[in-house]
């Protein structure tokens, strides 16, 4: 599959979560979750160390949130990405976009073993929203 066909495939569908979602606008974490509700896009802030993001009810993990979703945006650490992928996979959650950064050879490992459909190594997904913006 294409790396196009991969994005449509990530947005065919949701909700979505965002995992890393950040209380501090200038983070990344913050920036792509306001990039998802700018373009109409139902998504869930995912932070075990806040209750709201953005005017949201934050979740603390994949598990928690009120209903299944359709992909997950993940602005963590490396470390924290491979669980959380772990939890995606268990979760039978099937596309995953790992901003640049927060991929591992570990996360990306685990996310092919799952059959998930992986964006990561470049591709960030707050050019993609810009793009769509100025259409």
């Amino acid at each position: 599959m294409s790396e196009q066909e991969q994005i449509e495939a990530f947005f065919d569908g949701g909700p979505h979560a965002v995992l890393g979602a950040s209380r501090d606008r200038p983070k990344y974490g913050n920036m792509v979750l306001r990039a998802y509700v700018r373009n109409n896009r139902p998504a869930y802030p995912v932070n075990p160390h806040c209750d709201s993001v953005e005017g949201l009810k934050a979740y603390p993990n994949l598990s928690s949130l009120p209903e299944p979703v359709h992909g997950i945006s993940i602005i963590t650490p490396p470390v924290v990405t491979e669980s959380i992928v772990a939890d995606a996979g268990r979760l039978g959650i099937k596309h995953v976009w790992m901003q640049p950064g927060a991929e591992s050879p570990k996360a990306v490992a685990l996310a092919e073993e799952f059959g998930m459909n992986l964006l990561w190594g470049g591709p960030c997904i707050l050019v993609l929203f810009n793009r769509m913006a100025h259409r």
